[in-house]
């Protein structure tokens, strides 16, 4: 199938927009492969180091420097039930790497929050900046360089990008990404949220609520909602990182282990000292991104991709931006509908077909790139297969060619929506993206007088007490990157759902975050440039008009340019979100970070314009 022309069209304008930094990327990723990316380079007391501790037989194949070493960089701890079942793989990947001739070593950890915890709480606001410091862990584990390949094992939300973000400045290593998979499913998506609105009215009590969120949260594994956390891992598979089919096999079970031991084999496989060498740098480029973002809309993914993806990119030198999302978004059909867009769990969709079926049907229809490199050394075709036991090693299959439930997956040609349901919003309070495949047409145009709150508890107490039974779009500023972290408000999603099931036309303008399980009430999230940094947003006052139109991509304040030309921005006393609970470590990071457009990072101060463009050929030989 002919790619289709916006694909072709957006992918020319990334190449051209990356063309500088991505060479200078690509160069870089160059000396460190010639500079050597083995334990050959390191001296002799260095080497004796870093094999102290290991097994005899370990210590031998460590000291020939002919076979490879792979490096395990793990996000485990046993609080984050995503991540608990880390603790095991470990050992399969050593013994796995043993099958092969090669040792692996558990190179470091990196910190794993959980957003369910900390939602709502203090803690939140490190969660976003918890992804830099994630890229950073990882590079530390990664800079030891006696390793010859990587194996990321990370799932939820900002872990994952910092786990690429960190391995993309190893570029000239292979690397391949561990899921550890969904938990089985519990209490459906749609009880709990009902429960969750029923306790916001003050109709179910606190132990009622315990009750139910523990039947929804329940064992190991990923939350099984559509938000961030699985959204990385179909992530992973459209960009060619994982084993294909590997995101959603639930933990603990035979295919899991399988699938694991097989990620472990096929890196050392990859290596410089093999044949078949694929570097990281080589399989994530501006196709590899450009699929993501597809995989994004048509799956009606998270929106903190718009922030982690961007990011993500320009860690490779490839600069996207939130028109790229906008313009994709307009061809790209709707193709699952998973909570919060539909009833489902993450458990239905892999039943019916999975990420090979839409992968499939994206292909088909010419709206992803199949030239792609990926980690299985094939195309993006093989991962239109899923995997399947055949007694204790992996094979693949072709994914089901008809979905097993077209309420939860449809095909490209009878999709849910003909557009990824992802829009772009612009006016003169600033840019803003805001997700649409969630909500309801009827709700998808407010326009009302606006109620301005500095804080997301302000917004519950004024609930709490009565005073938001009415038309209303609340403005919830000074919640950018500089000014607290950038915290999810999903807290604020119960409220708001139930204001609006009673009949009031209510929106959310922000310029902070949503949880990629939000999407019901109408959000413009993510306002840009943010308050703090002089955004205009800060310019509202109580009773002004504003208008969210998501059908026309528009966010605007109803005040005549005069009157809008004089005021100035609040300056709010954000002295609060400074102290406590860790933030003020992170004072500096608050200081640093980009805005949300351009992945809210704290590595700002690196200009990926100043790399002059260069035509040699990069990682010897044709770049991918």
């Amino acid at each position: 199938m002919a790619l289709h022309p916006t694909l072709a069209e957006i992918t020319r304008r990334v190449t051209l927009r990356s063309e500088g930094s991505r060479a200078g990327y690509l160069r870089r990723v160059e000396q460190a492969r010639v500079a050597g990316t083995s334990r050959g380079r390191v001296s002799c007391t260095n080497l004796a180091h870093a094999f102290a501790a290991e097994p005899a037989a370990s210590k031998l194949v460590l000291r020939e420097i002919r076979a490879p070493n792979i490096g395990i960089v793990s996000a485990y701890n046993d609080m984050l039930s995503a991540h608990q079942p880390f603790a095991r793989f470990p050992e399969l990947i050593k013994r796995a790497a043993q099958e092969v001739g090669a040792t692996a070593q558990f190179a470091g950890g990196v910190p794993a929050m959980c957003d369910g915890v900390t939602q709502g709480q203090p803690g939140m606001e490190l969660s976003l900046f918890s992804r830099d410091v994630i890229a950073m862990s990882t590079a530390i584990a990664l800079s030891h360089g006696v390793f010859d390949a990587v194996l990321c094992l990370g799932v939820c939300d900002k872990i994952v990008p910092g786990l690429l973000i960190g391995a993309l400045q190893f570029g000239h290593l292979p690397a391949v990404f561990v899921p550890a998979g969904p938990m089985t499913s519990g209490l459906s998506n749609d009880d709990k949220a009902r429960m969750r609105q029923q306790f916001a009215e003050g109709k179910l009590d606190r132990a009622a609520l315990l009750e139910a969120e523990s039947r929804a949260y329940h064992g190991p594994g990923t939350c099984t909602f559509y938000g961030t956390a699985n959204s990385n891992q179909f992530l992973m598979e459209v960009m060619g990182l994982h084993l294909p089919g590997a995101a959603f096999v639930t933990p603990n079970t035979p295919l899991r282990d399988a699938l694991t031991s097989a990620a472990a084999r096929r890196v050392a496989q990859i290596t410089h000292l093999g044949d078949h060498y694929t570097p990281l740098a080589k399989v994530l480029n501006e196709r590899a991104i450009i699929n993501a973002i597809v995989g994004l809309l048509a799956t009606g993914g998270s929106t903190n991709h718009t922030i982690h993806l961007v990011a993500i990119a320009r860690a490779a030198g490839i600069i996207i931006n939130w028109d790229d999302f906008d313009a994709l978004s307009a061809v790209v059909p709707l193709l699952a509908r998973i909570y919060p867009n539909g009833s489902a769990d993450i458990n239905h969709f892999h039943a019916a077909g999975g990420a090979g079926f839409v992968i499939r049907e994206l292909l088909s229809a010419g709206l992803l790139h199949d030239d792609v490199l990926t980690v299985t050394g094939k195309s993006l075709s093989h991962f239109t297969e899923e995997p399947t036991l055949n007694g204790e090693i992996v094979t693949w299959r072709p994914a089901p060619v008809s979905s097993g439930d077209d309420s939860v997956l449809r095909t490209a040609a009878a999709p849910f929506s003909t557009d990824g349901g992802m829009r772009v919003l612009r006016g003169n309070l600033g840019r803003s993206v805001i997700k649409v495949s969630a909500v309801k047409a009827a709700h998808r145009v407010v326009e009302a007088p606006a109620l301005v709150f500095d804080d997301q508890d302000d917004v519950l107490a004024s609930f709490k007490r009565g005073e938001l039974q009415r038309d209303f779009v609340a403005v919830v500023r000074f919640q950018g990157p500089r000014a607290n972290g950038m915290p999810e408000l999903h807290k604020l999603t119960p409220a708001l759902g139930s204001l609006q099931d009673a009949g009031f036309h209510v929106a959310l303008v922000t310029d902070g975050r949503m949880s990629g399980a939000s999407g019901k009430v109408p959000a413009a999230i993510h306002v840009s440039p943010e308050c703090l940094a002089g955004g205009p947003l800060g310019k509202v006052r109580n009773g002004d008009i504003i208008r969210l139109d998501a059908d026309a991509g528009t966010l605007e304040v109803k005040v005549s340019p005069e009157e809008w030309a004089q005021r100035v921005v609040s300056t709010p006393d954000l002295s609060r979100n400074q102290f406590g609970m860790g933030r003020e470590l992170f004072q500096s990071a608050r200081a640093a970070a980009l805005t949300a457009e351009e992945g809210a990072s704290i590595f700002g101060t690196i200009d990926i314009h100043q790399f002059e463009n260069s035509p040699e050929s990069i990682l010897t030989g044709t770049t991918s």
